[in-house]
């Protein structure tokens, strides 16, 4: 049975049709996310054919390698002894002349699978190319997740393998890997393996994943937020420690987005909880009210200086007006002097 043809089609969607057997002669797999178009093009290449059909029925080719002729000339060849062949093409966003492939796509060999997986971009949809593809087979976009999504991702892939997180723990987790779901999906994979139970701890993301519970750039920025000098110099002493896991470029980006949201509330007034969140990009209203102790702590003019120092101390850590001062001489002062603010 022929997969529906579409081009807002979702990865989850796409991913059920394909394990129905649902399929359709083309795929096109583009956008700024490579790791959906990893998992579906590995799916293409690991589970459409068995083991003994791949032999002869599975082709990779890479787009810098190989041109329009060679891919139709692999496209059109009969399958042996299988239903279907399989012909991926990895990197195909270099490929030259890739637009060529249109007349190939108006009509497509029934019996073969062509995967084209074009990363790192989008696919001018305005263009004839697109339209024949959406048209005649499935034209899948694959949208990078904005930072503030990151925390319920992780929830929900941990959420399909069984397993459940706090708030606290996913927001942990995705300060400290960031937005890379392909990095992300790892380190989950390997906690996984180790965890007994169904609930994940702030100790088992410390151990299997490296993130100290106590110390990270995510309990610097509520010690600074709450003036808890102690607290701040604690990790501080640990971020000295450990300058490979912990640069100083990080500990500053981190803090540069932190404090620039304390002075985007500054300008939001009496906006609602709800209307906070949306502003700021949160996840949830549990961490609301520690931007709002900050926004106490820090007024307006208070935010804007710390903002400022920041921007200094980027500049002098990397060699801008540095006078020779060392990276842990830097941070050191640098968070002496947010806390005196």
């Amino acid at each position: 049975m022929a997969a529906k043809k579409s081009s807002g089609i979702t990865f989850d969607t796409l991913l059920k049709e394909l394990k129905a057997d649902r399929f359709s002669p083309v795929y096109f797999l583009h956008g700024d996310e490579p790791y959906y178009i990893d998992l579906l093009s590995n799916y293409f290449e690991q589970k459409v054919l068995d083991e003994t059909e791949k032999a002869f029925n599975l082709s990779v080719l890479y787009g810098r390698d190989i041109d329009h002729l060679a891919v139709i000339d692999q496209a059109r060849r009969f399958p042996m002894m299988s239903r279907y062949q399989v012909v991926v093409i990895r990197e195909a966003q270099y490929m030259r002349d890739l637009n060529q492939l249109e007349k190939y796509v108006e009509n497509p060999a029934p019996e073969t699978l062509l995967v084209i997986c074009y990363k790192h971009k989008k696919l001018d949809k305005r263009t004839k190319f697109a339209k024949v593809l959406a048209s005649k087979g499935i034209l899948f976009e694959s949208k990078r997740i904005y930072s503030n999504k990151i925390p319920g991702w992780i929830t929900s892939y941990l959420k399909k393998k069984k397993l459940s997180i706090g708030i606290k723990e996913a927001n942990l987790i995705a300060e400290y890997l960031g937005s890379d779901l392909a990095k992300i999906s790892n380190e989950l994979d390997k906690m996984i393996l180790n965890i007994e139970v169904d609930q994940v701890s702030q100790d088992d993301i410390e151990k299997y994943i490296g993130i100290s519970k106590d110390y990270n750039i995510f309990e610097l920025q509520s010690a600074l937020a709450t003036k808890n000098t102690n607290k701040a110099y604690r990790i501080l002493r640990y971020f000295i420690r450990d300058p490979k896991n912990h640069p100083m470029v990080l500990i500053i980006s981190g803090l540069y987005n932190y404090f620039s949201k304390v002075y985007l509330l500054h300008g939001l007034g009496n906006a609602s909880q709800r209307e906070v969140m949306q502003a700021l990009r949160l996840s949830n209203q549990y961490f609301v009210e520690e931007y709002r102790v900050a926004q106490r702590n820090y007024p307006r003019i208070k935010t804007e200086a710390v903002i400022r120092l920041l921007r200094d101390y980027d500049l002098r850590s990397k060699g801008v007006g540095n006078d020779h001062f060392t990276h842990e001489a830097l941070l050191q002062e640098m968070i002496y002097r947010i806390l005196a603010i």
